[in-house]
């Protein structure tokens, strides 16, 4: 947690500095030593010294950094030896510098000080929760019996702003639980901590608990895994909210309770890469993203915004996405310039309109269809978008000097079996070959399914949950590999400031997790029970989809970066001879059957291999 001086933390100091002049005089008045101590020595320089000693100690303790609204015996412990280090400290520097000051003084001081600086905070804690409890509006209906998980500083937090009403805090705190003996049998804030996290579902019948927050988000994976898996047991609500000492003090009014998501549940920790470290060659440039409304485009943009791009290009068909996300972006980013551009990147005449208009010096490739069984349906159109969209994009790049490109591929393009995939693995080979001839660095980044990404899975079961299921499943054993959309947009950056050219990067994506697990979580988050409140159909798989993906080729090998999390694949090399015949067949198929363009593309991506279940 960083320090920072707010209004709230300047009067915080200011009081700290006048309380220890007060207490260091007092002191001195009620041990009969003011005149012979202070008028006999410089006061204000001997009364600095020790102000500065005070709240020097008191930052280093983070005491600055605490809101005393949420304050508990911990905050009350952690001031006690701030104040004994600091009237310590300040007795021993003026010592050594010959100032002689009766022990008796530092010691009345010492407990001056704690009356008065852990006094106003103390104060300004009941001030505020009197002023919450005066200003909510919350009703008794929308705050549901609570179960606290974790009994630190998050969740004396939570249980603090219950009590209080705050709205972005819904909820009567009734008890708590921690996994630290030490705190068995306490009270936080008037709630009892009554057991461990193995004692969760006798407390939620014992106390007829209606929602369950997990207030331990600095966890370790196995533990909030363990957790979880615990509280999805009952029928309660599961909720949870960040770690408040990640958190600057200005933004703590702010933190709010949230759902649980499935996310959460993966048991995978999310890899954090270091954007910033790699990205000075966004920086200054104009950066332009094809298909910049979609999911993994639209968080390309946020996460662009955090390495100071001179602008952002949104390039995309559909201009509702794309008029939000400026709108969105101009509104936190108002040092950047930021414009949409509505059309499509198979109409290359708009292309090299874009490129001569804007010259970007960075393109990020999302412009893509993506959904595997409409694309078996419609395999031409996949082709025309996904190989010669691409293909117009790789071209206008080269062309216009483009500084970096990436292309945004799919572990779907490994050893395809549908027609979405085969076409991904021809924009790789056109990357590939581009790259071998091009100043342009192209690279590509191949990563699993998104969550939450617009017509994935986790959207379709949420709507069939809400529906009163059935949840559709197409296998028992079907498994994939899935990431979050901000950890794919991060790697994406990455691989840009890693490609030397011709790479296909791959993330390290952990397990692959069964999409059965992921419907029963979520139907579990749900507050329901799966096969008993909403029933699982295995529907059989569709054409074109595989029991589980894979994210190197057989003949791909593989070489480690210097990011343990990332490996990079060279890939095959690609002729020119070899590209330019596949391109032309494949540009006289989409005047072909839709059979025919299938049969076209196994001949030009030879790892694919059509499957159908009709």
């Amino acid at each position: 947690m960083e320090f920072r001086i707010t209004g709230r933390t300047a009067l915080l100091l200011f009081f700290d500095i006048a309380a220890t002049y007060a207490a260091y005089w007092l002191a001195s008045v009620l041990t009969n030593v003011l005149d012979e101590v202070f008028i006999n020595n410089e006061i204000y320089f001997i009364l600095g010294i020790l102000a500065f000693f005070n709240v020097a100690v008191l930052g280093v303790m983070r005491l600055y950094n605490n809101l005393w609204e949420y304050a508990s015996i911990d905050e009350a412990i952690q001031i006690v030896i701030s104040l004994a280090l600091s009237t310590f400290g300040g007795a021993v520097f003026l010592w050594v510098i010959d100032v002689r000051l009766p022990i008796r003084v530092f010691f009345v001081s010492f407990f001056l000080l704690l009356f008065l600086c852990g006094g106003m905070r103390m104060v300004y804690r009941v001030m505020r929760q009197k002023r919450r409890a005066l200003t909510s509006q919350a009703k008794s209906a929308d705050r549901p019996r609570t179960l606290v998980v974790g009994a630190g500083e998050t969740g004396s937090l939570t249980i603090d702003r219950m009590a209080s009403k705050d709205p972005l805090m819904p909820g009567v705190p009734i008890v708590a639980t921690d996994d630290d003996p030490s705190k068995r049998g306490l009270r936080i804030h008037g709630v009892k901590v009554a057991g461990s996290s193995d004692d969760i579902l006798d407390l939620v019948d014992k106390y007829d608990i209606e929602q369950i927050v997990v207030a331990i988000p600095s966890a370790t994976l196995d533990e909030r895994r363990r957790i979880y898996s615990i509280c999805t047991q009952t029928d309660c609500r599961l909720r949870t909210l960040p770690n408040v000492r990640e958190l600057r003090t200005d933004e703590l009014d702010d933190v709010s309770l949230r759902d649980v998501d499935v996310a959460d549940l993966l048991g995978r920790e999310e890899i954090i890469l270091n954007t910033r470290a790699v990205s000075s060659y966004i920086a200054g440039e104009t950066v332009l993203v094809t298909g910049g409304g979609g999911s993994i485009g639209s968080e390309l943009c946020r996460q662009l915004c955090n390495v100071a791009p001179k602008r952002i290009v949104v390039f995309d068909m559909y201009e509702n996405d794309a008029y939000l996300l400026r709108r969105d972006l101009s509104a936190a980013y108002d040092d950047i310039d930021v414009v949409v551009e509505i059309g499509n990147v198979c109409d290359t005449a708009r292309i090299e309109e874009i490129f001569d208009k804007y010259r970007p010096g960075v393109v990020f490739h999302a412009a893509a269809h993506k959904h595997v069984p409409l694309m078996e349906q419609c395999p031409r159109e996949a082709v025309q978008n996904n190989v010669f969209g691409t293909l117009n994009t790789v071209r206008a790049a080269d062309e216009h000097g483009v500084k970096r490109f990436i292309f945004i591929s799919t572990d779907k393009a490994v050893n395809p079996t549908s027609v979405m995939g085969a076409t991904k693995r021809m924009g790789e080979m056109i990357m590939q070959y581009y790259a071998r001839t091009s100043e342009t660095v192209y690279s590509a980044v191949r990563f699993g399914n998104v969550l939450g990404s617009n017509g994935s899975v986790i959207p379709v079961f949420k709507r069939q949950i809400a529906e009163g299921g059935p949840v559709t499943v197409t296998h028992p054993d079907i498994e994939r590999y899935f990431m979050t959309i901000p950890e794919a947009s991060r790697l994406v950056i990455q691989a840009g400031g890693m490609a030397k050219g011709g790479e296909i990067f791959i993330l390290d994506m952990g397990d692959p997790v069964k999409i059965v697990d992921l419907a029963r979580s979520l139907i579990q988050l749900s507050g329901l029970t799966p096969d008993v409140d909403i029933r699982i159909e295995f529907t059989g798989l569709r054409e074109g989809e595989k029991m589980y993906e894979e994210l190197l080729m057989d003949e791909e090998s593989t070489l480690p970066t210097d990011n343990s999390s990332i490996m990079v694949s060279t890939g095959q090399d690609i002729s020119y001879e070899e590209v330019a015949r596949k391109l032309d067949e494949l540009e006289a198929c989409i005047e072909m059957t839709d059979e025919q363009a299938i049969s076209v593309l196994e001949d030009a991506v030879p790892t694919y291999h059509h499957t159908s279940y009709r």
